[in-house]
């Protein structure tokens, strides 16, 4: 007995101790925890934001929403889904603990949660997210001093205003105007209940990112509220056949500010809106060149945008329609087809191709005014965006290929899209109008992409850094590759389809693009750029319905006046003169011309027979024409008639010719002299045999001898012409 009362006293000697120690450890965390009234509101300036000189643009005030202000159906969609015994605990929910702790125990690990509203109200506003004991003392101590404190429906009331619901909306003020562009007052059981939905995370569960899993968890919220009696059969039936909203209504006219709270959803995505609170928003933002582009006025949907190719800052932008994919049409040509054709050695700008009708499998491409079934150089097609000879490229390329090079900038196709009318844009959903300037940038930043931003930095309210952007480029082209790009894409812009922008005083690179369906024109771009900015603009309709415009018309227009104004006080930085792995050689044009092959100039050649052209030092051709340090030329034809020889020859430029007859051992030159059609040598005798031998001349450098079949002269026997046939 003695021994069992040791144990017994030395047990609860030991939990007394352990008991003491926990509570000595609980008031030492939590005393200095205080519940403060004024966290529990959020400021009333959420977000401030700056433009690229640090003048302030915009206060995003919000306002908080008073309970009588809330619909029945609202804090019951929140009680629902995240607290269904939120009226009738004290700040915690010991059963749904325990479950909680036994299925995170079941399944090793901690993802299940049986946070209740009032402890997330004071995790949200007094709390960091930090996943320690003490914090969880903190959050204990202030919850209960919380509820004993406030009613439940001042507690609903704080924890509604005070949330995060993604997309930059702070409270449940600003979510219902963001998502719906209504009062609270006014919200549908179906609209409370996804707001509710949101909470869990507003940037996964965003009808505007995710409308599937937006809808499931919404019905999850309604499905909830019928069992626990918030709705009535035929209110959850009506809910359940709302649609979400399509769009959200814009917290500013200025597309740019939009921009930045999107930018931000994607910076914090899961933020709660106690760790963010009040913040200092740095941007790239130009208001002078936005006042620009919000001149615009078109008979259609539009986005225009531009971005610093230096700082991948975006300077401006200006949309209709928000950032919608489009297909890309003829923009994707450089990104998907030339410059992953360059790098891997298959095309020079001077390589000719076909422009030829083919069938490549059952896909049978045409260009926009029908195939001139004529050659021509890859320099011309994409200048003039001519659409067979890409095609022809994509397909020796491989659509595998090229696509990892549009996925190294950020822009990826899915396999269901790989087909070559990728060449010409043809693909389900498409590309932003951001992720095509952007990737067109990669050019003018020597094949290093960086996404753009309009977010430089971002600070809380006593200016510690949250965000500062930091560019990590990813290489996709090499920087001979670019420099041949765009030099192609100037003469775009000089000649091409893009030629209005060829008033500018400096150098600009540009492509076109025009999108259409059932013989009418849906999208029209222009994308151009210098060394240091890139303007990038469409034209279109939200539903698809058609516009009048074309690539090289109306967007180029309006690309020209945005670029007089970005430059009306300076002009941009020139592009490099040179580069090291590209070389300009002179090619013989005839031969081109004639033959459709690439043959590096005769040295001995006069100017006017050649070209020049630009090519990559690893890829140079390595044929070179004699066509005048050795002349040649084709067999000419050679008859007697009535007693005379005649010899025609084949027409040729710049040479001369020597023409010798050998008979019996002696030699004599009949002729030399320049190109004649025919020549005649009627000083021939009956009975005899002749053999002619015709030597062409460039500047007395006899070329390649071509000795003719002899011929006998015959007394009144006329040889037939073309006898050797």
């Amino acid at each position: 007995m003695k021994l069992a009362t040791k144990i017994t006293l030395s047990i609860l000697g030991i939990f007394s101790a352990l008991l003491l120690t926990a509570v000595v450890f609980y008031f030492g965390v939590t005393g200095s925890s205080r519940l403060d009234a004024n966290k529990l509101t959020l400021d009333k300036t959420c977000l401030c934001i700056y433009d690229k000189d640090g003048n302030q643009v915009e206060n995003n005030i919000r306002s908080d929403i008073d309970f009588s202000d809330f619909p029945s159906y609202l804090p019951h969609a929140f009680v629902a889904v995240e607290d269904k015994n939120f009226y009738s605990h004290h700040g915690f929910d010991y059963k749904r603990m325990v479950k909680a702790a036994m299925k995170n125990v079941a399944s090793f690990s901690f993802r299940e949660g049986a946070s209740t509203i009032s402890q997330q109200l004071i995790k949200n506003t007094h709390l960091s997210s930090e996943k320690t004991i003490s914090r969880k003392l903190k959050e204990y101590k202030l919850t209960r001093i919380l509820e004993k404190r406030y009613s439940k429906n001042e507690i609903m009331e704080l924890y509604l205003n005070s949330i995060y619901f993604g997309h930059s909306a702070f409270g449940i003020g600003e979510a219902a105007r963001y998502y719906f562009d209504k009062n609270v007052k006014d919200l549908s059981p179906a609209e409370c209940a996804m707001l509710a939905a949101l909470v869990k995370s507003p940037n996964r569960y965003s009808p505007f990112r995710d409308a599937e899993k937006c809808l499931a968890r919404r019905n999850l919220v309604l499905k909830l509220m019928l069992e626990q009696n918030y709705l009535s059969n035929e209110e959850y039936t009506n809910a359940i056949n709302e649609p979400l909203p399509a769009s959200p209504s814009e917290s500013s006219s200025n597309a740019y500010l939009s921009r930045v709270y999107e930018e931000l959803t994607e910076l914090f995505p899961d933020a709660k809106s106690g760790e963010l609170g009040s913040l200092r928003i740095f941007t790239y933002y130009d208001s002078k060149l936005q006042k620009e582009l919000e001149k615009t006025e078109v008979d259609s949907d539009f986005c225009l945008f531009v971005r610093d190719n230096q700082t991948h800052g975006i300077k401006a932008f200006h949309s209709s329609i928000g950032t919608p994919k489009r297909l890309p049409a003829s923009t994707i040509k450089p990104l998907l087809v030339y410059a992953p054709a360059l790098e891997n050695n298959l095309i020079s700008p001077l390589t000719p191709v076909l422009d030829q009708k083919t069938d490549f499998g059952g896909y049978c491409p045409d260009d926009y005014n029908g195939a001139s079934n004529e050659y021509m150089s890859v320099r011309h097609a994409l200048s003039r965006s001519v659409n067979i000879p890409a095609v022809k490229i994509l397909n020796e390329l491989g659509v595998e290929r090229a696509a990892k090079y549009m996925k190294k900038m950020n822009m990826e196709i899915g396999e269901d899209d790989f087909s070559l009318a990728l060449a010409l844009g043809g693909m389900k959903e498409g590309f932003t109008l951001q992720q095509l300037a952007d990737g067109y940038a990669t050019f003018a930043n020597g094949g290093e992409f960086t996404a753009s931003r309009t977010v430089s930095r971002v600070e809380d309210i006593k200016g510690r850094t949250l965000f500062e952007f930091r560019s990590h480029p990813e290489k996709v082209f090499s920087e001979d590759v670019c420099y041949l790009m765009n030099d192609m894409l100037m003469t775009a812009a000089r000649e091409g389809t893009a030629r209005k922008l060829n008033s500018l005083p400096y150098s600009v690179c540009a492509k076109t693009g025009t999108a259409e369906s059932a013989g009418k024109n849906t999208d029209a771009y222009t994308i151009s750029y210098t060394a240091d900015d890139t303007v990038a603009v469409w034209l279109g309709n939200r539903d698809n319905s058609p516009v009048q415009a074309t690539g090289g018309g109306q967007p180029a227009n309006i690309a020209l006046r945005i670029w007089n104004a970005l430059y009306s006080q300076s002009a941009p930085q020139p592009f490099p003169s040179e580069c090291s792995g590209v070389v300009e050689l002179s090619y013989d044009k005839e031969e081109y011309q004639t033959n459709h092959r690439i043959l590096i100039a005769d040295p001995a050649a006069p100017k006017i027979t050649s070209g020049t052209e630009l090519f990559r030092t690893a890829a140079l051709p390595q044929e070179v024409s004699e066509r005048f340090s050795n002349p040649t030329i084709a067999k000419p034809q050679i008859s007697v008639k009535n007693g005379t020889v005649r010899i025609i020859l084949c027409q040729t430029k710049y040479y001369e010719y020597l023409i010798k007859r050998e008979n019996r051992g002696n030699i004599t030159t009949i002729y030399k002299g320049k190109y004649q059609e025919t020549i005649c040598d009627n000083s021939v005798r009956n009975g005899e045999t002749y053999t002619y031998t015709v030597i062409p001349l460039y500047q007395e450098t006899e070329g390649t001898p071509v000795t003719l079949p002899p011929v006998h002269i015959e007394l009144n026997h006329e040889i037939p012409d073309n006898w050797w046939e």
